[in-house]
């Protein structure tokens, strides 16, 4: 079937059929991809997804070893208008202990029976594999990837690796039946608008934790595959506890770990060790999303590539992506000293703007310590749930 698509702003007449129909051929994935560009085509915030990177992500990843996925279009006649994809995650209800289902990679034109019907749809395929728990969602396809719907925040594009929605998602959402499980919470600093005490206090920190025998270094991207081994040790113990974790197989955290080598910045990748052993990290990343909005439809051919080769020096800002000490280390004062050895790295090269998260709202203490540098909960996203 030939992919049209209705923009945001039509209606669809009670003349023709609305019917969804399972993705099942490469030109059917390439759509289903696609869908959001027209779809967000007048807003000037909206990021496309990098085309290779999506399809990879749908096809290829080492998710799909374990688990399944079915996407599904939204047609009004031969035009598209929603898209949708329900997902059995079978290591999260193994870690968790539960029988839940998952969708994500939403998108909708403003109307309720369209949202009604992808919803539906994505439950009778979860019902069919025998899930009888909540239905949770969106996800793409675990908290390990992009997940949360944003309901805070409209006014600027999102930062890299974070979703982005039209507001009028939430009301589709809960009039569908959902309700909040839990908010994530997305920090920003602008300019030099930060509490740098952690800086100024840096070589004192640092002599505190060698007296502990811990030192601060950068990741060694020559010996990266030996570096990937322990830091996912210490990813999948950092954050066991928190709401939806799943644990990453090696297979994916090598493919996570070969995406973010990618766009790396080393002075921005650091590691907390005692004696040769992982005990903590943080990796800040370049903000790609300032380019990436620059790629029309996310294609690098013909001339995405070049815009992403040659436009690193427009990219302003940067994401605090991640920062995990693993238990029985985190009242050294090692989270303090790789804040502030990013916040100086941060400094020294001149970025305009810093983004953190997201954080769980129930993460009083990282909160915490992320307000006392004055960062500014600026963007809000929400998982929801209901019983399948």
């Amino acid at each position: 079937m030939a992919a049209f698509f209705y923009t945001n702003n039509y209606k669809p007449s009670a003349i023709c059929m609305k019917k969804i129909v399972p993705v099942s051929s490469k030109s059917a994935l390439a759509a289903f991809i696609d869908f959001p560009h027209e779809l967000y085509k007048d807003d000037a915030n909206y990021v496309p997804e990098l085309f290779i990177a999506q399809r990879d992500l749908l096809t290829k990843h080492p998710f799909h070893k374990h688990n399944k996925l079915q996407c599904f279009l939204a047609y009004h006649g031969d035009k598209i208008v929603g898209r949708i994809a329900a997902i059995l995650n079978n290591a999260h209800n193994e870690y968790n202990h539960t029988n839940d289902g998952f969708w994500g990679f939403f998108d909708c034109i403003n109307d309720q029976e369209t949202a009604n019907l992808l919803f539906n749809t994505a439950a009778d395929w979860l019902k069919k594999q025998e899930i009888t728990g909540k239905f949770i969602g969106p996800v793409n396809f675990s908290t390990n990837e992009a997940c949360g719907l944003l309901i805070k925040g409209f006014d600027t594009p999102p930062v890299l690796m974070f979703t982005y929605n039209f507001p009028y998602y939430a009301d589709l959402i809960e009039k569908a039946g959902f309700a909040k499980q839990i908010d994530l919470i997305g920090w920003h600093w602008e300019g030099q608008n930060y509490d740098d005490k952690s800086v100024k206090l840096l070589d004192a920190l640092q002599e505190r934790l060698k007296r502990s025998n811990v030192t601060i270094r950068k990741v060694n991207l020559k010996d990266f595959k030996n570096e990937t081994i322990k830091l996912r040790e210490v990813y999948n113990s950092a954050w066991d506890q928190n709401t939806g974790f799943v644990p990453l197989t090696d297979d994916e955290f090598d493919w996570l770990a070969k995406d973010l080598k990618l766009i790396l910045d080393p002075d921005f990748a650091l590691v907390a060790e005692q004696d040769n052993k992982i005990v903590g990290f943080a990796v800040a990343l370049p903000d790609y999303n300032n380019i990436f909005q620059k790629i029309k439809k996310g294609r690098l051919l013909p001339t995405g590539i070049f815009k992403l080769l040659f436009g690193k020096k427009s990219i302003r800002g940067i994401r605090i992506y991640a920062l995990g000490v693993v238990e029985g280390y985190r009242k050294l004062g090692i989270e303090a000293v790789l804040y502030g050895t990013i916040i100086k790295e941060y400094k020294r090269k001149g970025y305009d703007y810093a983004d953190a998260g997201w954080t769980l709202e129930n993460n009083t203490m990282i909160n915490k310590a992320i307000e006392a540098i004055k960062g500014d909960p600026y963007k809000t996203y929400r998982i929801y749930e209901k019983a399948i």
